[in-house]
């Protein structure tokens, strides 16, 4: 029997990751759980795909042996109030939809990978790499050796972090964004595209610039 995938999100995230359990063999994307846009309506420029319910309806998807869930949400300004929404859904850890693109490089038995994380093409894990459940890694993403990442971080496009980095809860990494070794990233941070870390960043911080800079600590 095959696989199907509800995604919770929309456009962007929500299409890459139906595009890419498109190219899995037995699984297909049944549509979007999504609060905001009325159930019906389709999303997608070229491919559509069908909003299907709201986060409510997720008890009898989670009830379905044959269904997954793939959480396709990345806050720009609510990284703590999304995580805590997350959370508060109690989707088992079983249900959680993994997508792994063939040609993400992955060193084999050499990295611990959790449930729900998507790993687009040519992103890349060192050895003794740890990435916890729901985690993002967009296309040509970096992670160095014995670096963590703690649940719902997510890479953007050519985000390199070097090794032994500590990547915090919600953490979102910008495009071409560069964390060096031995940097600490607070949770619920925002690293803007481009940045240059050098240093440990608190929580809850907005970081921009090269060298990074503290734009601003949110509440």
């Amino acid at each position: 029997m095959g696989k199907k995938v509800v995604i919770l999100g929309g456009s962007g995230i929500g299409m890459i990751a139906a595009s890419l359990i498109d190219q899995i063999e037995n699984t297909e994307v049944l549509g979007f759980l999504n609060d905001v846009i009325p159930v019906g309506n389709e999303l997608g420029k070229y491919k559509k795909i069908k909003v299907i319910g709201k986060t409510e309806d997720l008890p009898k998807y989670i009830e379905d042996e044959e269904c997954y869930i793939f959480i396709a949400y990345v806050g720009l300004s609510n990284e703590k109030n999304t995580y805590k929404k997350i959370n508060n859904l109690k989707i088992p850890r079983d249900k959680f939809f993994t997508i792994i693109d063939s040609t993400a490089v992955v060193p084999n038995e050499y990295c611990s990978i959790g449930n729900g994380v998507m790993l687009s093409p040519l992103s890349q894990l060192s050895p003794d790499v740890t990435i916890s459940d729901n985690c993002i890694l967009l296309a040509n993403s970096f992670v160095g050796h014995d670096s963590f990442l703690d649940h719902f971080a997510h890479l953007a496009t050519n985000a390199v972090v070097g090794a032994n980095v500590h990547i915090g809860k919600a953490v979102h990494v910008g495009s071409n964004a560069t964390i060096r070794e031995n940097v600490r990233i607070g949770d619920y941070s925002l690293i803007g595209a481009g940045a240059v870390v050098v240093k440990d960043v608190p929580n809850n911080s907005v970081v921009i610039g090269n060298p990074a800079r503290i734009l601003k600590i949110r509440d």
